[in-house]
């Protein structure tokens, strides 16, 4: 769809404004990761009840994207961005006053509900308001400001909860002003959709010829999301219940890692071969989650940020690229469905593996859980690998 910003001052800060609001967003949604220690501390629970809480997240997502995922094309980009904005306020505004584990859930999930419908429309925004000499480039903006947002978040908490005061409170009042501020963007920018198509929910289906792909790109995108889950819920009790590093910064920084690397993966493997490309990532997801699985066996530091980073690339090619695999394959009057369809998949994966962890953690320890989960997602990427082989080699015959 040709973008139909107006000429005028605002067209010229509408594609930096979206993409501020984009990236801000995001950053709320992982925000509470190196936080989630201190409540655990301070309401005694467990990395079971973090997980569940985390998982909350998840939940909200896929309700945005079953009952908003089309709205935005028939209502306009800006007002969806302002209901995503108020969730992301309410979010932040429960955090503030949070006391009870429930308060926590709740918050989670107005967060899920922001990013659900932020994703999908602000890409589309930012897309559309880009300028003729960043048009080739506005799909990688969009891609930067969303992973780029999520590594941001914890490495923006995890200094303020580390270094500076009140550390239940000061992350959430940055992100409100953060948000108020992503208001006023919204409000500058002019809209950029012609408000095509109706309200209603979005369908989930996968056309039969699109399916031998789609099997093998969903269960890389379940690999990957996995490990971000993994990595945004855990790695803080990881670092400091199998390692012995309390610095909440560091948990920060070694989840931003993970999503900075998954940006920079996306943004380059964008001109690899879909299917080579997914191969790749899910080789570099086996290797990533040997050496996360080594690093909590010998309790080291810079073998786990060696894990990140390598995950992190598996992670941001096998994801992309598929998703690309997968458009390749469908008719474009059912892209929008399939697409949403293999999102949800990716959503599923940040919630269940990662309630699976706490429950594992339960029983067996934190270490042990950790292995385990770290060779669970390694053997799923290697059978991904094999099937991507075996049909490019039939593809061949």
């Amino acid at each position: 769809m040709p973008s139909i910003v107006p000429s005028s001052w605002q067209s010229r800060f509408a594609f930096p404004l979206l993409a501020y609001t984009f990236a801000a967003m995001m950053a709320g949604t992982t925000l509470p990761t190196p936080i989630y220690a201190l409540y655990s501390q301070r309401m005694h629970f467990t990395v079971l009840t973090t997980t569940v809480v985390f998982a909350s997240y998840a939940g909200g997502v896929l309700i945005a994207l079953l009952v908003f995922g089309r709205w935005s094309d028939a209502v306009g980009r800006r007002p969806m961005l302002l209901a995503a904005t108020g969730f992301a306020l309410a979010s932040a505004v429960v955090f503030l006053a949070a006391h009870t584990v429930g308060q926590l859930l709740l918050g989670r999930l107005l967060s899920g509900l922001s990013a659900g419908v932020v994703t999908g429309t602000a890409t589309a925004a930012v897309i559309e308001a880009a300028p003729e000499a960043w048009r080739r480039r506005a799909v990688a903006v969009a891609t930067a400001a969303n992973i780029g947002g999520l590594g941001a978040g914890p490495l923006l908490s995890g200094l303020l909860v580390q270094y500076a005061s009140y550390p239940l409170r000061l992350s959430f009042v940055v992100h409100i002003v953060l948000m108020m501020l992503a208001i006023v963007a919204v409000l500058v920018a002019p809209e950029t959709s012609g408000r095509t198509g109706r309200i209603g929910f979005q369908r989930l289906s996968v056309p039969a010829e699109v399916r031998p792909v789609f099997v093998i790109a969903a269960t890389a995108a379940f690999a990957g999301f996995a490990v971000t889950g993994l990595f945004t819920a855990v790695v803080p009790a990881f670092l400091s219940g199998v390692i012995g590093i309390g610095n909440h910064a560091a948990a920060g920084a070694i989840v931003c890692s993970l999503f900075a690397t998954s940006a920079a993966a996306q943004v380059f493997a964008g001109r690899m071969d879909a299917r080579r490309a997914m191969a790749v990532g899910c080789g570099l997801l086996v290797i990533g989650m040997v050496i996360i699985a080594a690093a909590l066996h010998f309790s080291s530091l810079v073998v786990l940020i060696m894990g990140a980073v390598v995950a992190g690339i598996g992670q941001g090619i096998s994801f992309s690229r598929g998703l690309a695999a997968v458009a390749e394959q469908t008719p474009p009057e059912r892209r929008g469905e399939v697409s949403s369809t293999y999102f949800v998949v990716a959503y599923v994966a940040i919630a269940l593996p990662v309630i699976g962890e706490g429950l594992a953690a339960e029983a067996w320890g934190l270490r042990t859980a950790g292995i385990a989960f770290a060779s669970a997602v390694s053997v799923l990427a290697a059978m991904c690998l094999a099937a991507i082989l075996v049909e490019e080699a039939r593809t061949r015959r």
